[in-house]
């Protein structure tokens, strides 16, 4: 974007931080699975007030509105025409963001989106082009980009703590959701799992954007994907349309010959890990789903006699398991450091099963607002996102190598002490 319109945002997004109140209203749009989720660490974030809600279903409506004890709107018109709503949260499914994104901007209402901001990218640079005619503010899901895990491994790498970046190991794998059990699940107001939905848009238009937010921060916009993706398990014992892809997995470039192996499943076994290998050491977090999950840093040459017992520890324990056919193993003995959070992690999250803080991005928004700067999740970087996830699930459309075209500001990281 041209730095004359991105004066212009700039001011427009100043004049709208004016007429809105502190601390910022919100109206949640969607009172599915989900945002009970987004409900549950609204006592983090005192700038932030609910006042009311929407949702086409009334019976589930309603159960939200009863739960949460917030007003329930009448209608969509209703919502948008309420003028004590500064910001809409769209939490409905994911084909429906687009449309119901460009009602609330044409209203006038800031909006942040749940991910994925459109399932196209035109539809989502559309967004782009419309929220700043506008004036309004345009933000995208996921936010755990903000978490004190990502932050920590941020501010690892800007340390120089592996050196030159050379590869990155994503994966969101998720286990065999079909046969987990999903009938029986239920958030905190009663909504059910959406299975239907899921399995229809796709694990990797669902997940994939939790780890490829971090690599944007971290490494800035993707380059090029070459990717697979395919349907592993066609009867997930729901009836659907058409069943996406269960199975990603796509290697992106990135500038300063950083490439990234990205996965994403429903099949293999849960791994939600990141590990970011360089000239001088790896470093690794096992979940980042979880904003507290620690951060691993290890050395590529480590003290040589911290080297010598992991690689004593580790054949001795190869040849006590040959020997005595053991039903587990114990894997390979390597010495990781942890590295102490660039801050101390909040205590109150989603949940046990969700120790992450939805609202956290739309916390940065309204901040973004109210301070008239840009967004750290900005509409840009959505755009961005859609056009990599794009490429992951829908292989074919590109002949399998796509040629990313979309970029953004560069993300700044929070501050959280001296240099950082």
């Amino acid at each position: 974007m041209a730095a004359t319109l991105q004066d212009e945002v700039g001011s427009r997004l100043s004049g709208a931080a004016s007429a809105v109140g502190w601390p910022m209203s919100l109206a949640v749009l969607g009172c599915g699975f989900v945002a009970d989720f987004y409900m549950a660490t609204l006592a983090n974030h005192p700038d932030l007030r609910i006042v009311g809600a929407y949702d086409a279903d009334p019976c589930r409506l309603r159960a939200f509105c009863d739960h949460h004890r917030v007003r329930a709107y009448g209608s969509f018109e209703e919502l948008v025409g309420d003028g004590c709503v500064d910001l809409v949260l769209n939490l409905t499914n994911p084909r429906s963001h687009f449309a119901l994104t460009e009602a609330c901007l044409r209203a006038g209402k800031h909006v942040y989106s749940e991910k994925p901001i459109a399932m196209e990218s035109a539809q989502a640079a559309h967004l782009v082009e419309l929220a700043q005619r506008c004036g309004v503010s345009l933000a995208s899901a996921p936010c755990s980009i903000l978490s004190e895990t990502a932050q920590t491994m941020w501010k690892a790498l800007a340390d120089g703590a592996v050196g030159r970046v050379r590869l990155v190991y994503a994966n969101f794998d998720d286990g065999m959701v079909h046969s987990g059990g999903w009938a029986r699940w239920r958030s905190a107001s009663g909504a059910p799992w959406p299975a239907k939905d899921e399995f229809e848009v796709g694990c990797t238009y669902e997940h994939a954007g939790y780890v490829l937010t971090w690599l944007a921060a971290f490494f800035g916009p993707a380059r090029r994907v070459q990717a697979f993706a395919r349907c592993l398990v066609p009867d997930k014992g729901v009836a659907v349309r058409a069943m996406a892809p269960d199975f990603s997995v796509g290697c992106i470039e990135y500038d300063n010959g950083v490439v990234a192996r990205v996965t994403c499943g429903v099949v293999a076994p849960v791994d939600k890990s990141l590990t970011i290998i360089g000239d001088d050491g790896t470093l690794y977090t096992r979940h980042v789903r979880d904003d507290a999950s620690p951060v691993y840093l290890r050395r590529t040459h480590p003290n040589p006699i911290a080297s010598g017992l992991a690689s004593r520890w580790t054949r001795m324990w190869n040849r006590i398991e040959n020997a005595l056919h053991l039903p587990f193993s114990i894997g390979r003995f390597q010495f990781e450091g942890k590295i102490p959070h660039a801050c101390r992690p909040r205590y109150r999250s989603a949940g046990s099963g969700k120790p992450v803080d939805f609202l956290r991005g739309p916390a940065e928004q309204a901040k973004a607002i109210h301070e008239g700067r840009r967004c750290r999740l900005s509409a840009e970087l959505g755009v961005h996102l859609v056009e990599v996830v794009e490429a992951l699930q829908h292989p074919e459309r590109f002949g399998g190598c796509r040629t990313i075209t979309s970029t953004f500001e560069p993300i700044s990281p929070l501050r959280f002490g001296r240099g950082f």
